[in-house]
């Protein structure tokens, strides 16, 4: 026999589920529009820059500096990085933005973070897919060696995206210097973050400084689950995970501390 509590729980559960729902498609038709691709956009945008920056190293024939195959190594690190960099430049003002909507009941800070954050992934994670399969069935590039530890390294990567992303839009509700400088911070973090090296290839110094930066692990996961034994990687699920809930417990309190600041205004 269920409990009262139980159906209020599970009454409470379907209402978030339905506004998230209904600001993600908001969100997207807000983004996109109805003409043209539309949606599509969601995958065409990240896939179409992946795929610019793919074409670049090939072009300036990346293959020489290493026998690292150079798409599948863009195609690896240059998605990584659009999953972070444009989950929290989507979560940067995102209140203020959709304040009036706070006006309803049940829309909280927490739903309108997480409509973004879902478009995100749900962009990212089919973009890195479909120019995986694209570029494997033409022979651009070898098939993926192992499907586990690149479904791991991307599942950490969007844990990752979460926390921080909660992180940066609820600091952006409190000062306009968030929203300023966090681009800025990402074009610094970018060469940092594992898209454009192999731990592997840096010195030993510079190895153990970068690892300190968990997005470095979810690529180092990703890559291994590519090219399999090629390169050593250097992938820590385990750090990897800690620090994702570390951020993801401050995004949520900084998150709930913004609500009653939105509600109390």
């Amino acid at each position: 026999m269920t409990t009262l509590g139980e159906n209020s729980l599970a009454r409470s559960g379907a209402i978030q589920r339905r506004v998230i729902g209904a600001l993600l498609l908001r969100e997207a038709i807000t983004r996109y529009g109805r003409h043209g691709f539309g949606v599509l956009w969601i995958i065409l945008e990240p896939a179409l820059f992946t795929l610019g920056v793919a074409g670049l190293w090939y072009l300036v024939r990346g293959n020489a500096v290493s026998n690292m195959p150079i798409v599948a190594f863009a195609i690896t690190g240059y998605s990584s990085v659009l999953m972070w960099r444009n989950t929290t430049n989507r979560c940067s003002k995102a209140i203020e933005s959709n304040r009036p909507l706070m006006y309803h009941r049940n829309v909280n800070v927490l739903d309108i973070f997480l409509a973004r954050i879902l478009l995100e992934w749900v962009g990212a994670t089919a973009s890195i897919a479909a120019l995986t399969i694209l570029f494997a069935s033409v022979g651009a590039m070898e098939w993926p060696q192992d499907p586990w530890p690149i479904i791991g390294g991307w599942l950490l990567m969007a844990w990752f995206s979460l926390g921080l992303g909660l992180i940066v839009g609820a600091l952006s509700e409190y000062s306009e210097t968030v929203e300023r400088t966090w681009p800025i911070a990402t074009y610094l973090l970018f060469p940092l973050s594992g898209a454009v090296f192999m731990v592997h290839w840096l010195p030993p110094a510079a190895r153990e400084a970068v690892l300190w930066l968990p997005m470095v692990h979810g690529v180092e996961m990703i890559r291994h689950g590519y090219f399999g034994d090629l390169v050593p990687t250097y992938g820590d699920p385990v750090y990897f995970s800690c620090a994702n809930l570390v951020l993801m417990l401050i995004g949520l309190a900084l998150a709930r501390e913004a609500g009653r600041r939105v509600r109390t205004r």
